[in-house]
Order: C-alpha cells, then sequence, then structure tokens
C-alpha cells in the first residue's frame, strides 16, 4: 500500500523537503553521500530532522558542471532508493533523464512497507 499522494499535497500544514545530492561536485556537500549507506544515513537524518519528502538528485545541473553517464546515475538513484524505500521514505528523483526517473518506480511499488511512495520531477 502507497502513501496517498494526494493527501500529502492536500496537506494542511508546509511539508519539509529535504535534499539528499549524490554527486561528486555538489555545491553544498561535495559528494559526501555518494556511498548508498552514506546516502541512507544522511536521508534517514533527514527524516528524524522532520524532512517529509527526500529528493534524491544524483547529477549536477550546476553551469559548466560534467553530465555524468545514465548507467552512473541510475546506479546512484538505485543507491539510495533501496536503502531508503525500506525506512518508509517519500522520495522525489531530481533528474533530466525520463529513464533514470522511472528506473527505481518498481522498487517503489513492490516494497512492503504501507508508508513508501515515489514521485519523479524529470
Amino acid at each position: 500500500m502507497a502513501i496517498d499522494m494526494k493527501a500529502i499535497h492536500d496537506s494542511q500544514r508546509t511539508l519539509v523537503m529535504g535534499v539528499l545530492n549524490i554527486t561528486e561536485d555538489s555545491f553544498s556537500d561535495g559528494g559526501l553521500w555518494l556511498a548508498p549507506e552514506a546516502a541512507k544515513a544522511h536521508g534517514e537524518a533527514m527524516m528524524k530532522a522532520g524532512a517529509d519528502i527526500i529528493d534524491i538528485g544524483a547529477e549536477s545541473t550546476r553551469p559548466g558542471a560534467k553530465r555524468v553517464s545514465e548507467a552512473d546515475e541510475k546506479a546512484r538513484v538505485l543507491g539510495a532508493v533501496d536503502a531508503l524505500i525500506p525506512e518508509g521514505a517519500v522520495l522525489s528523483i531530481d533528474t533530466t533523464r525520463a529513464s533514470v526517473a522511472s528506473f527505481p518506480k518498481s522498487r517503489a511499488a513492490s516494497t512492503s512497507r504501507p508508508s513508501a511512495a515515489y514521485a519523479t520531477n524529470a
């Protein structure tokens, strides 16, 4: 059973989104969360601190940033998705590639955690 995304959208309070940058050159953390274990720990910490949604980005979009391969971006995103879905995370995938946005959806759909949800902003 998935989270009712309409209920999240219609919330009576402002929701908090934690940003999980899984990039080597992130402006905010410089690649601290590349390893799935580190991404999981940071995602869990943001959830514990009150984040309602975890936004996962695995490719820098800053001007002049080097593009990562589709395979590398998928691997980074999937590592974080696999680590956070069992924790009941509501996830957003921040990507410019439709293939990356849709790639982990089956993981969220097949989870046994009733509070897992998945959205994309590709």
